[in-house]
């Protein structure tokens, strides 16, 4: 049966991409096994890039932007999903190549599908969406390298955004003595609540120069940043200690030297949520559904707002503004 729905779409005209609510059909809809009526989406940085002139995240249009979903399976020719299930998809094609949640109805393919893990709301599951799966990830990567609450502090960096603030209530949960890193002078109070031990000046993690080595303080770090800030995170780690990058927000050059890797066994290790495979997705989607979620009282606090699609226009501006603090959620299903 076809349905009318809703959705914030893409187009682009003159070298100027415009988003706006459209009334759409499921005909419209890309291929795929698995139909869901979508009830949260959530902003990422890579959603906010894909709204602007010169994105290099869509590459056709128009494009129904959303690279995180939840919601009921409304259809599905797979055996693996039934009519009702509750599901989540995040990654991959979804919200780029493929049209993604910023729809009241998805399709997808069911290789790109997960059941929502036990212990997830809906409405948690998008607080979390790609943003905490990485910090999720990143942690995960972390201890599988050593890392444990007795070797000492943990840096954070980016640590007001998605991964970063999700990562600082995360390791903070799990025991770790976390120093969180910010621009933002203004967001103390709100790093501490999530349970930083520590709130750092992004000049106290890179002051404009990057040494070979420096003093060692911090045993390991989850830095959403990259750039220089990577590079100086390297040289001040203590030894054996590791560094998890899952972004590019400070640069995509890193001006690092051999030193620290040969001299400390530092380890640097690359964090991709986009093309992770699926059964290790479920592992990590299980430890944010478990051990790695924070009591409700901080999701509240990480929770910045819930918007409608008809608010997404002037939402997704402020990640690229640099003015977002916490997660914002979509509420996409209207009854």
């Amino acid at each position: 049966m076809t349905k009318t729905f809703k959705a914030y779409q893409l187009t682009k005209e003159n070298e100027k991409v415009t988003g706006s609510v459209k009334t759409l059909t499921t005909n419209d809809l890309p291929e795929g096994e698995v139909l869901i009526k979508v009830h949260y989406s959530s902003i990422n940085y890579k959603d906010a890039m894909a709204n602007t002139n010169d994105s290099v995240i869509v590459k056709s249009y128009p494009q129904i932007p959303g690279i995180d979903l939840v919601g009921e399976v409304v259809e599905s020719a797979d055996d693996q999903f039934e009519e009702g299930d509750h599901v989540i998809a995040t990654s991959y094609g979804i919200g780029v190549t493929h049209d993604g949640g910023y729809s009241e109805y998805a399709r997808v393919g069911s290789e790109w599908v997960l059941p929502l893990p036990n212990g997830l709301s809906m409405k948690d599951a998008m607080l979390f969406g790609t943003a905490g799966f990485t910090a999720a990830l990143s942690i995960d990567r972390l201890e599988k390298n050593g890392l444990t609450p007795d070797k000492g502090q943990v840096l954070v960096t980016g640590a007001t955004g998605g991964v970063g603030s999700i990562a600082v209530a995360m390791l903070a949960h799990k025991g770790y003595n976390v120093a969180a890193s910010t621009g933002k002078s203004e967001a103390t109070d709100f790093l501490k609540k999530l349970g930083a031990e520590e709130v750092i000046t992004r000049e106290a993690v890179f002051d404009g120069e990057v040494h070979a080595v420096a003093k060692p303080q911090w045993a390991a770090a989850v830095d959403p940043v990259g750039g220089k800030t990577l590079a100086s995170i390297l040289s001040k780690l203590h030894y054996d200690g590791g560094v998890a990058v899952s972004g590019l927000t400070g640069g995509v050059e890193v001006p690092t030297f051999v030193y620290p890797f040969i001299l400390r066994g530092i380890s640097l290790i690359g964090i991709d949520s986009v093309n992770f495979p699926m059964n290790g997705r479920k592992e990590i989607w299980d430890r944010v559904a478990t051990d790695l979620k924070p009591n409700k009282d901080i999701l509240e606090i990480i929770l910045n707002k819930e918007i409608g699609l008809d608010q997404l226009a002037d939402e997704l501006p402020t990640l690229i503004a640099g003015k977002a603090l916490g997660r914002t959620i979509v509420k996409v299903a209207t009854k």
